[in-house]
């Protein structure tokens, strides 16, 4: 659904002036949105996730390992779909509190495409070059959004989401390098022309919620403090709005209707987007495409 249909419906979590600055600003920060109750669920399921991983010794499609991870130290980058690993996250996930505030800016009929869970341990965990998502999973409009929600509050020395605003009105940025390989993240030729943009850093209490437009540019900076900056992902569309390739973190729950009803018909933008790999033989995270070319350039 296209953001003009989306605003003819009557907002069930934000006021109008929010939605209109995420649909503007291309992001919208809401400190402390989760309840507490869903806050402690959270963080309880996060202990559980944590004490899991202290038996995985190297990384795979679920579980990408930290540099020093260890079963008396667990350090994770990250969990793919985390919601098919705890059924408190899935409760979550598709709980009012998050699927209406998804309507509020997809429309009325929401689907589940994704999610994972950045837990950024603590101390030297390396952020993410500048980027945006879209280009990664294709939809028939640019209506997905991620909803990220901090489960311990992050300050600016946790390596905070950033985002320049008004980036989603923008172009739409090649994800590869000049060798063909999938980087996901702005060309160096292209970075000069974002270079006067307004960058703002997302960062709040337990449960402070951003949205984050599919076409936004968006990164991070490393983890610098001594405490690990968990961030849950769940990425939502319209349910008009249908992928086009192959899911880069299938789940049991991708596709799932959320809220409201399956659509008839699709949703289409004319505006053409650039398409990832094939992913059906597995996925890579780019950060570890990002870190091998610094690895490159320092040699």
């Amino acid at each position: 659904m296209r953001a003009d249909a989306v605003l003819q419906h009557a907002p069930l979590v934000l006021s109008q002036v929010q939605r209109e600055s995420y649909f503007r600003d291309g992001f919208l920060i809401l400190p402390d949105y989760v309840p507490a109750a869903w806050v402690g669920r959270l963080q309880a399921a996060l202990v559980e996730l944590m004490e899991r991983s202290r038996g995985i010794t190297r990384s795979d499609q679920t579980w990408v390992l930290e540099e020093g991870h260890s079963t008396a130290t667990p350090r994770l980058h990250r969990i793919a779909s985390p919601q098919d690993q705890h059924a408190v996250i899935w409760d979550f996930f598709s709980d009012p509190v998050m699927t209406d505030l998804a309507a509020d800016v997809v429309g009325p009929d929401v689907k589940f495409h994704h999610a994972k869970l950045n837990v950024k341990s603590a101390m030297g965990t390396r952020g993410f070059k500048w980027h945006q998502d879209i280009q990664g999973w294709p939809h028939t409009d640019f209506s997905p959004v991620t909803i990220g929600i901090y489960i311990h509050g992050c300050t600016r020395d946790q390596g905070p989401l950033a985002f320049m605003r008004g980036t989603n009105h923008g172009p739409l940025f090649s994800m590869y390098d000049p060798n063909g390989n999938w980087v996901v993240r702005v060309p160096d030729a292209d970075l000069p022309a974002l270079k006067n943009k307004e960058v703002v850093e997302a960062v709040g209490g337990p449960g402070t919620t951003v949205l984050l437009q599919c076409r936004t540019v968006h990164g991070s900076v490393e983890n610098r403090s001594p405490r690990a900056r968990p961030l849950l992902l769940p990425v939502y569309s319209s349910a008009d709005s249908f992928a086009y390739t192959a899911n880069p973190i299938p789940s049991l729950h991708s596709g799932d209707i959320v809220r409201g009803k399956p659509a008839r018909f699709a949703s289409f933008d004319s505006e053409p987007c650039e398409v990832p790999p094939d992913f059906r033989g597995g996925y890579t995270p780019p950060w570890q495409v990002q870190q091998a070319e610094e690895g490159r350039a320092a040699e």
